[in-house]
């Protein structure tokens, strides 16, 4: 089964090529497509010289948002199945052999990130929903999907995984969770970055609800609070719900921080 690999970037000079070496030695057959758009810096050279390297490697350019490059991306790709990982990840030496032994039974795998870099990011975990039985806030960062279920259902839209998700959901697939297809994600870099990640999440979050009505009744604010009542939990609870609450009065969503 041919995977291909999808990684959106944009300005990514400083981690492109610790991702595309993680890429290169994954178990065949697989292809690796980088889609920039519009670097400023000289993350498109890095990529090429990959290229004239492994023959493996593809450097596609299209610009807009991270949603439109992913599906950019896999439009142009030739294999069975699509995994996408961030510009800002390294992938664990047997990702992409975990991710092909799930979808061989699955049409939908989510592999395990472990974030790396800002201590408060480290700790905290994905706030979950559940619809229809399934959690599926299972990011972007570490997702593979059979190429014809994902064309079918359109691709990233809105909020972008977690939408795509919940059609899948809807359409009746099922999401295999593989904690041994494991990512390294390197986290913000300030609490700044911290706190504005969460109130585009929170805005993301509102996005879900007004487009599949009702979504918020699936929120589990009880759980999470048991789980989770640190400091920082509280800190990106709260601008959460900033993002939430004043999502109209912001306007359409931009979308979140690369």
């Amino acid at each position: 089964m041919l995977i291909s690999v999808v990684s959106t970037v944009k300005n990514e000079e400083r981690n492109i090529g610790d991702l595309l070496d993680s890429l290169v030695i994954q178990e065949p057959p697989v292809e690796v497509l980088v889609v920039d758009a519009d670097s400023s810096d000289r993350t498109r050279e890095i990529v090429a010289e990959y290229s004239r390297r492994y023959p493996t490697v593809r450097l596609l350019l299209q610009g807009g948002t991270r949603g439109e490059g992913r599906n950019f991306g896999v439009r142009n790709a030739q294999g069975t199945a699509v995994a996408f990982i961030d510009g800002d990840c390294i992938a664990n030496p047997f990702w992409v052999k975990a991710l092909r032994d799930g979808l061989r039974g699955s049409k939908i795998v989510a592999g395990k990130t472990i974030h790396i870099g800002y201590k408060p990011f480290e700790e905290l975990e994905r706030v979950e929903l559940y619809y229809h039985g399934s959690d599926v806030t299972f990011p972007s960062s570490n997702l593979a999907y059979d190429r014809a279920v994902f064309l079918a259902l359109g691709g990233f839209v809105t909020a972008e995984d977690i939408d795509l998700n919940l059609q899948a959901v809807t359409a009746g697939y099922s999401i295999l969770s593989k904690p041994d297809a494991i990512v390294y994600h390197r986290t913000r870099r300030s609490a700044y970055d911290f706190v504005r990640q969460a109130f585009w999440n929170g805005a993301g979050r509102k996005q879900l609800t007004l487009k599949h009505g009702g979504l918020w009744t699936r929120y589990r604010p009880i759980e999470m609070f048991r789980q989770q009542a640190t400091f920082w939990s509280m800190v990106r609870l709260g601008a959460a719900l900033f993002g939430y609450v004043g999502y109209k009065m912001f306007g359409r969503r931009r979308e979140a921080p690369r």
